[in-house]
């Protein structure tokens, strides 16, 4: 059997570009990985083999990734040949009529799409446990962890290996979680560095982009050059690249000014393996030559998090509503969760949505003077090792607890959806791991528009502490 794990997409698609192995091989490969291991993991949903096979017998573009298997997640990502349950019973088995342009730009490098990831629903979570897919999704490293969320689906099946890299989305982390969780690099990209049209105008006010989950920087940077760019009508666009994210992986960056925060960016403390990790990553960060030295960023976190909440709630109200046509809100349509917020977003004032939209546009000002100081802002991605299954499912209705309660995603994940409202170009790299064997994300984030700076450093990481032969506990 091909071992998904043993080599990165690029190098799969270069042994299919030489003729050793053909796209039909490697789709096969996949399909019985999903069988062998997807039952452990509940990841893989809405298999669209056929579609694949198509595909294939259409020859495929001549991309950089012909003939390398994919997966979509569960959410967004628009398709005509890959109906979606968005990871929900409410819009189970949607179709479309068209396709968005994130997934038109995917097609093009040549991957087989056969199938999708499943995500959590609404996309508002931590962790997958939506049901309309009948149970959690489950994390190869550890079946009683969570792969993180919303594309913990995707995560899930790149850490085991059933395709080398999967498509997913961030709006609060969403990317970056799940790479954290299951040992992968995930890369989110400067706001509107890649489109949402046509079937939305943005995400959550400019919060929400998609991105990838993959086991090597170089992919990442291919698939990220092959789908940047506005679509057309977008209202408005990231700055342009100098060149493009392969060419900055093809070498160091300068020497860089890292602010190091071993705690949350408010001061908080975080789980001490988790902090030693960050420590760590300084340490390596100055034997390459960079200048490290402590940092808090002098922003108002907590109203940004109030700002991120108010704003999440109101999009999930609005997708509920639309959905629902009229229906009531009931529990076996709509989850917990996303009853609370959507019950939540009706008692705001209607004037709420903007000023919420105001806040977070002075937060990525307050961190963009932030970032006059130093080049790189390092923290860990999550403020402790990935959590068990159960602990963030979604049946609760108390959305703002389950959101910024002393117990809530916020005090989990205090990272992330930082960089989300500012808009920064921010990554999870694999580079920790606890004592008891779970992957530990280390996050970097650079100033607006310097996607560039940012992938070049994290593959400087790489090669200088490589993660690739690390393989998770289901698969070892």
């Amino acid at each position: 059997m091909i071992d998904f794990l043993a080599e990165d997409a690029t190098a799969l698609a270069a042994r299919v570009a030489s003729g050793e192995v053909t796209p039909t091989e490697l789709l096969d490969a996949a399909l019985a990985k999903v069988a062998a291991v997807n039952p452990a993991l509940n990841a893989v949903v809405l298999v669209q083999e056929d579609a694949a096979r198509r595909a294939i017998a259409a020859s495929l573009p001549h991309g950089p990734f012909r003939g390398v298997p994919f997966l979509l997640k569960d959410l967004g990502c628009e398709a005509v040949e890959f109906p979606s349950h968005n990871g929900s019973r409410l819009f189970a088995n949607t179709v479309y009529r068209a396709n968005s342009a994130i997934y038109d730009r995917i097609q093009a490098t040549g991957v087989v799409t056969f199938g999708r990831t499943t995500s959590p629903e609404s996309g508002i979570g931590a962790a997958t446990e939506s049901a309309v897919y009948g149970g959690p999704t489950r994390n190869p490293w550890n079946l009683d962890r969570t792969s993180g969320g919303s594309s913990g689906g995707a995560g899930s099946v790149v850490a085991a290996g059933i395709v080398p890299f999967a498509h997913g989305s961030d709006g609060g982390g969403s990317v970056r979680i799940p790479a954290s969780s299951c040992g992968l690099f995930g890369f989110k990209p400067t706001r509107a560095r890649l489109p949402d049209g046509p079937f939305a105008g943005e995400g959550w006010a400019g919060m929400s982009i998609d991105g990838f989950l993959t086991r090597s920087v170089r992919d990442t940077a291919t698939m990220l050059d092959a789908c940047s760019g506005p679509d057309l009508g977008a209202p408005y666009s990231a700055p342009p690249l100098l060149k493009s994210h392969a060419d900055a992986i093809s070498r160091p960056p300068r020497r860089l000014r890292v602010a190091i925060c071993d705690t949350s960016f408010t001061g908080t403390p975080i789980d001490p393996q988790v902090a030693e990790a960050v420590r760590a990553t300084g340490r390596l960060l100055e034997s390459l030559g960079h200048h490290v030295s402590p940092g808090l960023p002098k922003a108002d976190v907590p109203m940004m998090m109030r700002a991120w909440t108010d704003i999440v709630a109101v999009g999930t109200a609005l997708s509920v509503r639309g959905g629902l046509k009229g229906r009531p809100l009931s529990d076996d349509l709509v989850e917990g969760v996303s009853r609370g917020a959507t019950t939540y977003a009706e008692t705001l004032s209607p004037l709420r949505y903007l000023e919420a939209v105001g806040e977070i546009h002075a937060f990525g000002r307050q961190m963009a003077a932030a970032f006059s100081d130093y080049d790189i802002l390092l923290s860990a991605t999550l403020a402790e090792p990935p959590a068990k299954v159960g602990r963030f499912a979604h049946n609760t209705t108390d959305y703002l607890a389950y959101r910024i309660g002393p117990q809530g995603i916020f005090a989990y994940s205090p990272f992330c959806a930082i960089f989300n409202a500012s808009g920064q170009p921010a990554a999870s790299v694999p580079l920790g791991q606890s004592s008891d064997g779970l992957p530990i994300g280390i996050h970097l984030a650079a100033p607006y528009g310097n996607d560039e700076e940012l992938i070049a450093l994290c593959a400087e990481l790489e090669l200088a502490q490589p993660w690739a032969a690390r393989r998770p506990q289901l698969v070892a």
